[in-house]
């Protein structure tokens, strides 16, 4: 069917505004809106069959039910719902009740349509250069700092603010802190006598430490710390500390000063935590953190049972310098984590000297290296270890991680 008869058909088929009716042809002529692409077929229509010309103004759209008409009116709902959010950009989505998608999906189908443009994608458009023209705010759909949801049949928008991310170092100082949250073993976060209600198993981790003043600067509802790789509870992470990357969650303040939030992180800390923020960072730059295989130092101050030389402790420790270690997954990890049997090489160890009695032992490992395993062997599950070398037990006494290798700079491998 040629082009003026077939809107002829559409016409008939019930009331259309001219945004809809645009819409329906709008790959066909560039350079004019949907609303003026549709007034000019229904001029055009006129004047080839000979009709009266009847412009759309006092019918009710059986599409979208004259949603265009209340462009403004959600383009002020979106301004005012994203007032107090810090932002740049955004973007529009919309959420079209179900009978409206069934009637403009029926018209495709009905006149075997294939230049349509759908009516979120207008709605998107055109809220959206309101939305800027209110705010002073860009529409940018590649990297939209809030995402704003048109709910048309409920009347209401849905506001989702982007995380923020920063990339720094933590220093752990004290022992019994765990990176991150867990949750109370008997009720599983749920609250019991226990943990006195809290939900948690440990009062405190890394993670909580550096989040509280940035939940609390950045207004956010969260904080999500990824670190690369996890000390042990009863470990130290000293030296140059641990890369980290901060995830925000929801904030409604972006344009915090790094400086001001390392002096509130370190200063709430009160020297149980201590970090250095180096940069913003993003999404992308977390799944390089999870995945670089840093290797990292240990300074470990290891008890052996027996009376035992240097000189034969420091040949035990030269059989293990360079030696690739088979690790199946530790008896007290076995609980959250698979039975598997891991490779892992010891880079370099040796020992730094003797204290009252104990050897201090440093040890440079791959990422993934069990450093407790290594000298206790694990009841075997751990070979070779310096325990099977000695033919003696040894056990790690306290365990403090030196350093972690950085990520690339910005991620880059």
């Amino acid at each position: 069917m040629s082009l003026l008869p077939l809107v002829g058909s559409i016409l008939e088929y019930g009331p259309i505004c001219d945004h809809c009716l645009g819409r329906l042809f709008a790959k066909r002529s560039f350079g004019l809106t949907n609303e003026e692409r549709g007034r000019a077929l229904r001029v055009a229509h006129a004047l080839d069959a000979n009709i009266r010309f009847t412009p759309y103004e006092v019918s009710t759209c059986f599409v979208c039910s004259d949603l265009f008409r209340e462009v403004d009116v959600w383009a002020e709902r979106v301004a005012d719902a994203v007032r107090d959010v810090d932002h740049q950009t955004f973007v529009i989505g919309t959420r079209v009740p179900p009978m409206m998608a069934e009637s403009e999906e029926m018209l495709w189908s009905d006149f075997s349509l294939t230049d349509p443009e759908p009516l979120k994608s207008e709605m998107n458009r055109e809220v959206g250069k309101a939305v800027a023209g209110i705010t002073g705010r860009r529409g940018d759909p590649k990297n939209p700092e809030v995402t704003v949801i048109l709910n048309i049949g409920e009347e209401m928008v849905e506001v989702q603010v982007a995380p923020v991310f920063f990339y720094g170092r933590y220093r752990k100082l004290e022992r019994g802190i765990p990176q991150t949250h867990w949750d109370c073993r008997a009720c599983r976060g749920a609250g019991c006598e226990v943990c006195g209600g809290t939900g948690k198993q440990y009062p405190d981790s890394v993670e909580e430490l550096i989040g509280r003043p940035v939940i609390e600067l950045f207004k956010a509802e969260g904080a999500v710390l990824h670190g690369a790789g996890r000390e042990d509870i009863d470990a130290l992470m000293v030296g140059s500390g641990r890369p980290f990357i901060m995830e925000v969650i929801a904030p409604l303040q972006r344009s915090v000063d790094l400086k001001i939030l390392e002096s509130a992180i370190n200063t709430a800390a009160n020297g149980r935590v201590e970090v250095t923020i180096e940069r913003w960072s993003g999404r992308r730059e977390v799944e390089t953190l999870k995945s670089h295989k840093a290797h990292k130092t240990y300074r470990i101050l290891v008890d052996i049972e027996g009376h035992i030389s240097l000189e034969k402790v420091e040949k035990a420790l030269d059989a293990l310098n360079g030696a690739v270690i088979h690790q199946r997954t530790p008896q007290r990890v076995s609980h959250r984590r698979a039975d598997l049997v891991r490779e892992r090489m010891v880079v370099d160890i040796g020992c730094l000297g003797v204290e009252d009695g104990q050897y201090l032992i440093e040890v440079v490992g791959e990422a993934g290296l069990y450093i407790k395993e290594l000298i206790s062997g694990d009841n075997g599950r751990t070979n070779p270890s310096l325990s099977a070398i000695l033919g003696n037990p040894a056990r790690v006494v306290t365990l403090d991680v030196i350093s972690v290798e950085g990520m690339p700079e910005n991620g880059e491998e």
